[in-house]
């Protein structure tokens, strides 16, 4: 399969924002290397490779102590590349694995020894083949004993349909990238609301206020997106989080300056005290819960 990407800014900027001691980027990615790691066949997408010197290269010139890192769909099952960068950074990085219903409760035992401390789920739907409701319950309550949680993918039209389902796991559920809300139509609009009433009747519902990029219409300000971020972190305080997404998988128009992303964190994040919240005392409380 063609590559299909941008690759990830070879020579990102030093951030003018200085993220508070113990930052966590809680959302980032390891690709390949492919000749090492290979991608999935069924792949919908084939990403830059991305090792892990990469990505705590990164870490460290942004500022940041510890990262979480998501397995992606374009490695599929194969959760490897991802453990082998768990296993190199020790204590400073935490996994979100992607499994099939076949899993045993000794492979998730080991996983949680190298550092996994969730599941993710995709539903957006031009990434990943369907998969059925069940498969989802399944894994759900294989997890729970280890206090695992769930993340997941989606985009706005499917929030309405997912909702009762997401409820019924009753497990934390972590939504990545604010559930991609459509920025041209405002945070008052009917997307983006459904989203904020999820979380104000489901405690157990957090957020992560990452992917400007993905989301923007004017690049590389992303001034129409920290609308929608900021009113995340007023509103929420104690449940979101935020993350990088390097190294950008399927970016097509444009490739972000990680250093510039950094840079919106005080505009979604206005004070001290909420910077500290989502950026340390939030994702340490859900990865590193024994430190806290």
């Amino acid at each position: 399969m063609d590559k299909d990407y941008l690759p990830y800014h070879p020579n990102p900027s030093k951030p003018e924002f200085r993220v508070p001691e113990g930052a966590v980027d809680a959302h980032c990615h390891v690709f390949g290397p492919a000749e090492r790691f290979p991608y999935h066949p069924k792949r919908k997408y084939t990403p830059c490779d991305a090792p892990k010197e990469s990505l705590f290269a990164l870490r460290d010139k942004l500022g940041f102590q510890r990262n979480v890192i998501v397995q992606a769909s374009c490695h599929s099952t194969d959760n490897s590349a991802l453990i082998d960068a768990l296993q190199t950074a020790g204590p400073l990085a935490r996994g979100v694995a992607v499994v099939d219903q076949s899993i045993t409760t000794e492979e998730l035992q080991t996983m949680d020894k190298a550092g996994i401390r969730a599941v993710r789920f995709n539903f957006v739907k031009r990434l990943v083949d369907s998969t059925p409701r069940e498969v989802f319950i399944d894994i759900a309550n294989k997890i729970k004993p280890l206090g695992w949680h769930i993340v997941v993918y989606f985009e706005p039209q499917d929030l309405e349909d997912l909702i009762p389902f997401l409820n019924d796991l009753n497990i934390t559920i972590v939504i990545d990238h604010m559930g991609r809300p459509d920025v041209t139509q405002g945070v008052e609009s009917e997307g983006f609301r459904r989203l904020i009433s999820f979380m104000e009747n489901n405690d157990k519902i957090w957020v992560k206020v990452s992917c400007p990029e993905r989301l923007t219409q004017t690049a590389p300000d992303y001034s129409d997106v920290v609308p929608f971020a900021r009113a995340l972190v007023d509103q929420f305080p104690d449940r979101v989080l935020w993350g990088t997404d390097w190294p950008h998988p399927n970016m097509k128009s444009h490739m972000p300056d990680d250093g510039k992303l950094v840079d919106v964190i005080p505009l979604i994040a206005t004070d001290a005290d909420k910077q500290q919240q989502l950026l340390v005392t939030n994702p340490l409380r859900l990865y590193w819960p024994e430190e806290c």
